[in-house]
């Protein structure tokens, strides 16, 4: 295992070597120690199905649906989950990397290490979603997304583009939220309850609060 640190975030990772693993696309059963690059899996309906140590490259897994069981120890890079659904999984040691999931819904998720980087959730739907253990978002766009009870206390969201994100009864609380866009951000105040931000992102708070009070500034 490797790990990452982002802020003060430390986030356990497989280290994984394509030579170690089977190069396969049938997803019959889940995988284990897999290798898989450019799988077409558009609209798959993944039941109890499991993946652990495996490397996914360019897979498409747009519009499906995954129900149940785990992700365990895997690295997923330029994969795409736009329009699909995630229920009841648990992520856990996992890499993800410029992948997208525009639009994607995910309901009673659990994250344990996991760290998404130059990811896309644009239009993504979470709720339920839980932190048991350290999870860091790096350089993703999470604009215009809706994210409800959700529960993900530090957890880093550092460089990210929040612009037009709702917030509802979300815990965030020592959440690293540095460096990230918060305009156009749409929550309560207590939402961003106990989260770290730089001087720089003073303005973009500002107006959030103004519009959070629905108070009228006047120079008059």
């Amino acid at each position: 295992m490797r790990t990452s640190t982002i802020g003060d975030v430390k986030v356990l990772l497989p280290d994984l070597e394509p030579d170690d693993l089977d190069t396969t696309t049938d997803l019959t059963g889940g995988l284990t120690e897999a290798l898989v690059e450019g799988a077409a899996w558009h609209g798959s309906h993944l039941e109890d199905v499991s993946i652990r140590s495996s490397l996914l490259t360019g897979v498409d897994l747009s519009e499906s649906t995954w129900e149940a069981d785990s992700l365990y120890g895997c690295e997923i890079a330029r994969t795409d989950f736009s329009g699909a659904t995630l229920t009841g999984i648990t992520i856990e040691r996992s890499a993800i990397t410029g992948s997208r999931f525009t639009g994607t819904r995910l309901t009673d998720v659990r994250l344990k290490d996991v760290l998404f980087d130059g990811c896309r959730f644009d239009y993504a739907t979470l709720q339920r979603v839980t932190a048991s253990g350290s999870v860091a978002f790096t350089d993703c766009t999470l604009t215009n997304g809706a994210w409800s009870s959700c529960r993900l206390p530090r957890v880093a969201l550092r460089s990210c583009d929040l612009g037009g994100l709702e917030l509802e009864s979300c815990r965030l609380d020592g959440a690293d939220l540095r460096g990230s866009r918060l305009q156009g951000v749409k929550t309560p105040l207590d939402n961003l309850s106990g989260v770290t931000l730089d001087e720089e992102q003073l303005p973009d708070l500002t107006q959030l609060t103004v519009a959070a009070l629905a108070l009228t500034v006047r120079n008059d």
